[in-house]
């Protein structure tokens, strides 16, 4: 409904149709330009501008950029010639008879004019500053676009969803610690002193609950927590489209999502081709070098572990060797080689050997004179490269070589035009360990029990049917029923069937080092629930924010998030966080000492 006490019509409503009308507009004075006589300002809401025209100098004067007013005026066509094909409404506009200043704006810290949105001028401040005036930064048209782009997320996912028989159930945001793979935050008990709340990673045990509950069909967006060193698309707190499923198997759920996926970019005006790819875990891994490959582009990596497996150059006499053709990069300077080498330092890698093929069939490069005749004779042919490419390689511990070979295959791809946002390259990746080793450097998750071994998604994941009788006795080759979709390079989400039956997860739990009586400490209500006869079930979680950002072309998940936080959890809008008073920590009982008490 458009007609309030302060409008007729939003901005873009005002068509043609309306010639000769007399409208109330309210908004934002977008930009104001003066010609002679005649101001022009364009009037901003949240639909977009309408051009208003004012010929009373006196009722001119006063506007600036960023007020807000009330304009009263009559609706005509633009002079032949002034028309403005890039904006909705740019064949029309409105002649003011009065306007009314509603609320004045001091100059602003930086420029939000929708006029300018894609001019060269328009430069916008670091991200401290965009989020100190987020209000502001959440003017500009490209946020505002992704602020409704999310909402018709929501609209079109909560749509598909009760379609299937969903219902949507909230969950608590102040539960009891349980470990699922990061450090918490907590929240202090001011009426039990000395005793905590935490916030919840994920709403895990709980819809676990509710299945037990005879709740077969659940979702939520749901808000969790999780205190991580932060990296750039992290947030200490985020979204998840949360789901679960009674008397399902893996199959069963990934078809559900599908079905919601494809709404969710239908509601974007995109159609997705279904059922999506499917990917092993594994296959991901040797093909791409990461368990979230963006298939948008080709140029998997090569593995020649046993092509070099009598080499002479002691470098590549390792575990692992791979590459990644770099097509045409022979023409590329040293210089730029040698750019190539910071960019892997800074990834935590020594260097990054290559080679290159000369347009005269000559192999050139540091690695060349290390090799075996033999081995250079047939390096082409084992690449699958032609006479004017090059090939980066990488070799020692699997893992990390692969990985660095898969960042190296997405820059490429980077610097090459091949990212475009718009193009949406989507899969499954399936068939993960149940378990991975906790003394893995790269990996800064938290381990959620006291062994050797971790889980890969979380504690309480089904191990997969070949290895329910095995997967204690052999943890390193366990695989689990996981699964997780990716799109471009991105996870958007994961789930698995879980653990329904409590010697199964007895098992699990031995395996991870935790004991019978810290589980019963930490999540003891779970266990017993099962006591009670729990539904096989299962699930996924689509990260909201990641999703937003996917769909938007967004670089960041800030860019989707109405007021994020910064750096380290930093709030430059709010100040949080921030010191509390002695009052405060008194009054919570933060600094309760059970001692003193006794005393």
């Amino acid at each position: 409904m458009s007609q309030t006490a302060y409008r007729t019509h939003h901005a873009t409503e005002v068509t043609e149709q309306l010639v000769g009308q007399k409208v109330t507009l309210a908004g934002w004075v977008d930009r104001r330009r003066d010609h002679g006589g005649v101001a022009f300002i364009d009037l901003r809401d949240n639909t977009g501008l309408v051009q208003v025209v004012i010929y009373d100098e006196e009722m001119a004067r006063p506007l600036r950029s960023e007020f807000v007013i009330q304009v009263v005026g009559e609706v005509r066509l633009r002079p032949d010639g002034n028309e403005n094909e890039h904006l909705a409404t740019g064949k029309i506009e409105v002649v003011a008879e009065s306007i009314e200043v509603l609320a004045k704006s001091d100059a602003l810290p930086f420029q939000v004019s929708t006029a300018l949105e894609n001019e060269s001028e328009n430069k916008l401040p670091g991200e401290d500053v965009r989020l100190k005036y987020r209000y502001l930064d959440l003017r500009r048209p490209s946020m505002q676009r992704n602020l409704k782009l999310r909402a018709q997320m929501s609209k079109a996912a909560r749509h598909a969803l009760e379609e299937m028989g969903f219902e949507e159930i909230e969950t608590p945001t102040m539960i009891k610690s349980t470990p699922e793979g990061a450090r918490d935050f907590v929240v202090p008990a001011r009426l039990v002193p000395g005793s905590w709340y935490a916030l919840p990673q994920s709403p895990q045990l709980l819809k676990q609950l509710l299945m037990v509950s005879g709740v077969e069909r659940y979702y939520q967006l749901a808000r969790c927590y999780r205190d991580e060193d932060f990296r750039a698309d992290r947030q200490p707190e985020f979204t998840q489209l949360d789901m679960e499923m009674a008397f399902v198997d893996q199959e069963d759920v990934m078809a559900m999502a599908e079905k919601v996926i494809a709404a969710i970019w239908k509601s974007a005006g995109y159609d997705i081709k279904l059922p999506i790819q499917r990917i092993t875990w594994q296959d991901a891994m040797d093909k791409y070098g990461s368990d979230k490959p963006d298939l948008r582009f080709g140029n998997p990596l090569i593995e020649l572990t046993d092509y070099f497996k009598n080499t002479p150059f002691r470098v590549f006499q390792a575990r692992y060797v791979g590459a990644v053709l770099f097509k045409g990069g022979a023409a590329t300077p040293r210089r730029q080689f040698d750019a190539w080498q910071d960019w892997a330092k800074q990834r935590g890698a020594k260097g990054l050997a290559y080679v290159v093929f000369a347009e005269n069939g000559e192999l050139k490069g540091p690695v060349a004179k290390n090799l075996s005749e033999e081995e250079r004779n047939g390096l082409k042919e084992a690449v699958g490269a032609e006479d004017g490419d090059a090939v980066f390689f990488a070799a020692g511990r699997r893992t990390s070589s692969q990985e660095l070979l898969g960042a190296v295959r997405v820059e490429l791809a980077r610097r090459a035009g091949l990212l475009k946002p718009d193009d949406f390259a989507f899969t499954w990746v399936v068939d993960f360990p149940l378990f991975k080793p906790t003394d893995d450097p790269d990996d800064d998750d938290v381990a959620v029990g006291h062994s050797k071994w971790t889980s890969m998604h979380h504690p309480f994941t089904m191990p997969s049917k070949d290895w329910i009788d095995k997967f204690d006795k052999d943890p390193e080759h366990a695989m689990s029923d996981s699964y997780d979709i990716v799109c471009n390079g991105n996870e958007m989400g994961g789930g698995s069937v879980r653990i329904h039956r409590d010697d199964i997860q007895d098992r699990v739990l031995d395996v991870l080092g935790i004991t019978p009586e810290e589980a019963a400490d930490k999540f003891g209500f779970l266990l017993e629930a099962f006591k009670y006869g729990a539904p096989p079930h299962a699930g996924i979680a689509l990260g909201w924010d990641r999703t937003a950002a996917i769909l938007a072309g967004a670089d960041s998940i800030r860019d989707v998030i109405a007021f994020p936080k910064a750096g380290g959890g930093r709030d430059p809008l709010t100040g949080a966080p921030a010191p509390i008073s002695a009052e405060q920590r008194a009054e919570t009982g933060v600094d309760y000492d059970p001692d003193e008490d006794e005393d």
